[in-house]
């Protein structure tokens, strides 16, 4: 078993755009409500759960801290539908994202995400299962429940990925 180490880097729309949207109020367009007393920030990322019969939800995750090394040694995705995280807590999280080559998981990518900003995952986008850092974070999550079969799972056969550092 090789193991390769992963280096995080700071999470951007640019940086991101291949796997998802970054949802951050920076750089969104602000709309003033409620007779000038509610900011709103506008239309941050784009829900795609509608294939199959599905509908969005909102659920509450709770996702217990990781510290490094963190051992990166398989991949989920979610061919149905997208899928949101944006943190409740005042918490920085890790995303680790990779390429689709020929349907399994490419080599990984890691984002580091501060407090205040979340993913998107877009549709049948790969992606690591939450990883929260320093103390336990909960996350609003906006995905798909419905009819057909919205979960893919891949095991990283040879290759061990290892997140030895983080830093934002």
């Amino acid at each position: 078993m090789k193991t390769v180490p992963l280096a995080v880097r700071p999470v951007s729309k640019s940086g991101f755009a291949a796997f998802g949207d970054v949802v951050e109020t920076q750089g969104a367009e602000l709309r003033l409500i409620n007779q000038g007393s509610t900011e709103r920030f506008h239309d941050l990322a784009s829900i795609d759960v509608l294939d199959e019969g599905g509908k969005a939800i909102v659920s509450l995750f709770r996702g217990q801290p990781f510290a490094p090394p963190i051992e990166i040694t398989m991949m989920e995705r979610h061919p149905l539908g997208s899928q949101l995280f944006y943190p409740v807590s005042d918490r920085p999280f890790l995303t680790v994202v990779a390429p689709d080559e020929g349907g399994r998981p490419g080599a990984p990518v890691a984002f580091f995400c501060p407090a205040g900003v979340g993913v998107n995952y877009a549709k049948n986008t790969w992606h690591h299962p939450l990883l929260s850092l320093e103390e336990v974070c909960d996350f609003i999550v906006v995905d798909r429940d419905g009819p057909g079969s919205n979960l893919e799972e891949y095991d990283y056969p040879d290759t061990r990925y290892r997140i030895d550092a983080v830093s934002g």
